[in-house]
């Protein structure tokens, strides 16, 4: 991973038919290949919620992967916005 200051971290919000549709445990995998940072989890209203940290370049491929997502799911958009980084993130995981 490139360095802290060419790095920052992205909150995305997906929503759509993403929810019971494997799109937790996809993210994981997609983000771990790509070597970003965070968590994803289920939102109570039906979208997913995701915070990465990388390299630019990393994470607006990771949106873009983020917007296909796995097979039967039916993204309807992918909301990004910057956050500050939270301190000792580390791997990438799904949280409850």
């Amino acid at each position: 991973m490139d360095s802290d200051r060419e790095s920052r971290t992205v909150r995305l919000r997906i929503t759509g038919r993403v929810q019971g549709v494997g799109y937790r445990a996809w993210t994981c995998e997609a983000a771990r290949g790509l070597g970003l940072a965070g968590w994803v989890k289920n939102e109570a209203d039906g979208a997913v919620l995701a915070l990465a940290h990388g390299p630019e370049a990393t994470l607006e491929r990771f949106r873009a992967q983020l917007a296909e997502g796995p097979p039967h799911a039916r993204v309807s958009d992918v909301a990004a916005e910057a956050v500050e980084t939270p301190l000792g993130l580390s791997g990438f995981r799904i949280v409850w």
